[in-house]
């Protein structure tokens, strides 16, 4: 009797391990090959603190003394049950008049193609309807008076930039919006917004990543 026991016990385990895997295995594909152009739920904004960026990245192109403080990172297609498309066909390249429509949103041309690539063939809008949305994106978002660029370091507590950036845009929901930091530094801001661009509700998985306490706002460079 014990022998079958273990026995039993081994073959659960087994096919709870399987049953993981496969589980794993469709989350990985929902980000891969089950990418289709069009097809998502919402858009992450993504306003990056290029301040913190440049600490890491010196000899970058943004960080050339152009005095940034938020800048497009990105607008990123989103699963409301967790992950997102990405690399959608058809991938197709910029044309020259979209890489330059590109470079009047984004800081620097290798960041445009990236976006674009892994993330905007995934808005189904083509690549001027996806710039023309992102561009609004940006637009529809005030960055608070406390955040713009200013040259000594500053300090806030996650949950007080969340408070600034829902104070400036009384549409954020409580659940709209994610700080994420980079070590102690602040990274990045990141705004739910509905295919319309309306203010809403981050999916699952989109949520803090700062640690508690205040975390440090570098000036810019």
């Amino acid at each position: 009797m014990r022998r079958l026991s273990v026995l039993g016990a081994l073959i659960a385990l087994t096919i709870f391990s399987v049953g993981m895997s496969d589980a794993r295995e469709a989350r990985n594909d929902k980000q891969r090959g089950d990418s289709v152009a069009g097809v998502f739920d919402y858009y992450l904004l993504t306003l990056s603190w290029s301040p913190t960026f440049c600490l890491t990245h010196r000899e970058n192109e943004q960080c050339s003394g152009k005095g940034y403080g938020f800048v497009l990172h990105g607008l990123w297609p989103q699963y409301a049950n967790g992950g997102w498309p990405q690399s959608c066909s058809p991938r197709v390249p910029l044309s020259p008049a979209e890489r330059a429509r590109g470079l009047t949103l984004f800081v620097t041309p290798r960041l445009l193609e990236h976006e674009w690539t892994t993330h905007g063939t995934c808005s189904g809008l083509g690549a001027s309807g996806y710039l023309d949305t992102a561009d609004k994106a940006v637009g529809a978002v005030r960055i608070p008076e406390q955040l713009q660029p200013f040259s000594a370091t500053s300090y806030f507590e996650a949950q007080e930039i969340a408070r600034l950036f829902r104070q400036s845009n009384p549409g954020i929901p409580a659940n709209g919006i994610a700080i994420i930091c980079n070590g102690p530094e602040l990274s990045e801001v990141r705004v739910c917004m509905g295919k319309d661009l309306a203010f809403g509700a981050c999916g699952k998985g989109v949520k803090n990543q700062c640690r508690s306490g205040e975390i440090r706002v570098p000036p810019v460079r």
